[in-house]
């Protein structure tokens, strides 16, 4: 527990008071140390000189307590009223009274703007110079610019001796503040970044979440609405469906354990392979089990391991692609049920890899309660940005649906970035 930080107010209070008592104890002691020199000048103690250096003193304490409440008034006064005492000629007890004006400057220096000090701190110079050479003159016989120019230079250690230690002070705490706020922007950037670290994690968390989920849920579905025809025509068939409905839930909690340990594991490798392109044909042949009508494309010169039309392509971008197909043959699955896909890879060009999936409208009756958020759609566009990839998608001309996903080859053109527009637009 810190205790709180005194009021100004309060500080200046017993600044006052301290100086005070300063003056004070000195103005006891003074006399009694009389060395009988007559170029030096002393009250004795108890006499009316003495009692009005003492009232003179403490007035500029009362005052020297609004010394940052009331700035300008309070240094102005505190350095005017000894002038009113050098009338008297108290002598070299008179030097006391600059112990007020020497810890007014220094107050009033932390608490104002250096303008407002540039024609404020002169006119206390001025009054104390005029204080001095009154006194001065009054108590010995000092010729006027002998006691101008000590007051000149006692005005100099008043005045000039605070203002600078209060400067060296001031730019102190300046720093002190200004490393303070570093260390507290350092700390909210560092924030800052955790959670975007943390936000970037959560979110390709629920991309990989969301196409497991999609994937193999999907193809849950399908073979549930085959089992429910089958089970009473067809009841090997029916079997054969549950086999699959058990392999595909299986497959679920694979991926699932897979994820976890890759979440859990300290050196971050996945146990799990990286999917290719070259693995679509795995994929297109899983889809056909379960139900769904595909038609794989592949160019020309595809070879029995996957197209090499794909050799540039890096194992991000290759990822990219097959996730972006199993999500839409997903996405047919729920929105057009019954509705014939074809994937198709081929050369766009300019090199660049085309992936296109295209769904005919649905053949069977859509279930409304089923629509999702269309979270499937934005993983696509933020794994197309990753790979600097074009993304396209879609309603075709006969009510169906068209995702195009264009991945530029390691050795093709720059990355262009993701586009939402129509696929029968012009890009």
């Amino acid at each position: 527990m810190t205790d709180r930080p005194r009021s100004p107010r309060t500080v200046d209070a017993w600044v006052a008071g301290c100086g005070w008592l300063f003056a004070a104890l000195a103005l006891v002691a003074l006399p009694l140390l009389d060395t009988g020199d007559d170029g030096v000048v002393l009250v004795l103690q108890g006499s009316i000189g003495w009692w009005l250096v003492l009232v003179t003193v403490t007035a500029q304490a009362l005052v020297l307590c609004r010394a940052r409440s009331a700035p300008r008034p309070a240094l102005l006064t505190v350095a005017a009223i000894p002038a009113l005492l050098a009338v008297a000629g108290p002598g070299a007890v008179y030097g006391l009274t600059g112990i007020a004006t020497i810890l007014a400057v220094f107050l009033v220096t932390l608490a104002l703007p250096l303008p407002d000090l540039r024609t404020l701190l002169p006119v206390v110079a001025g009054s104390v110079v005029l204080g001095e050479t009154i006194n001065a003159v009054r108590s010995t016989p000092t010729e006027i610019p002998a006691a101008l120019g000590a007051a000149v230079l006692q005005a100099v250690g008043v005045v000039g001796l605070p203002f600078v230690i209060a400067l060296a002070v001031a730019a102190r705490r300046e720093a002190r503040t200004a490393h303070r706020g570093e260390e507290q922007a350092l700390v909210r950037e560092r924030d800052a970044l955790v959670q975007a670290a943390v936000a970037d994690e959560r979110t390709a968390m629920a991309r990989e979440l969301h196409d497991i989920a999609a994937h193999h849920m999907s193809g849950i579905a399908i073979m549930s609405a085959a089992i429910a025809r089958q089970i009473d025509t067809d009841p090997e068939a029916a079997k054969r469906s549950v086999q699959q409905v058990r392999e595909q839930s299986t497959a679920v909690l694979d991926d699932l354990r897979r994820l976890v340990g890759l979440l859990r594991s300290d050196d971050g490798e996945a146990t799990r392979s990286v999917e290719t392109l070259s693995a679509l044909r795995e994929l297109v042949a899983s889809r056909r089990e379960a139900g769904l009508t595909v038609e794989l494309r592949l160019p020309e010169q595809a070879g029995p391991h996957g197209p090499r039309l794909t050799d540039d392509v890096g194992p991000l971008a290759q990822l990219v692609a097959y996730r972006m197909v199993q999500e839409a043959l997903a996405n047919a699955v729920m929105h057009a049920p019954g509705a014939a896909c074809i994937v198709e890879i081929a050369n766009s060009g300019d090199r660049a890899i085309l992936v296109r999936v295209v769904n005919g409208p649905p053949e069977q009756p859509v279930d409304r309660e089923r629509s999702t958020s269309g979270f499937g759609l934005l993983g696509m566009r933020e794994r197309a940005a990753l790979v600097g990839a074009d993304l396209a998608y879609g309603s075709t001309v006969d009510g169906g649906w068209e995702v195009r996903l264009t991945l530029p080859t390691e050795t093709g053109r720059p990355p262009r970035t993701t586009t939402d527009h129509q696929p029968g637009d012009p890009a």
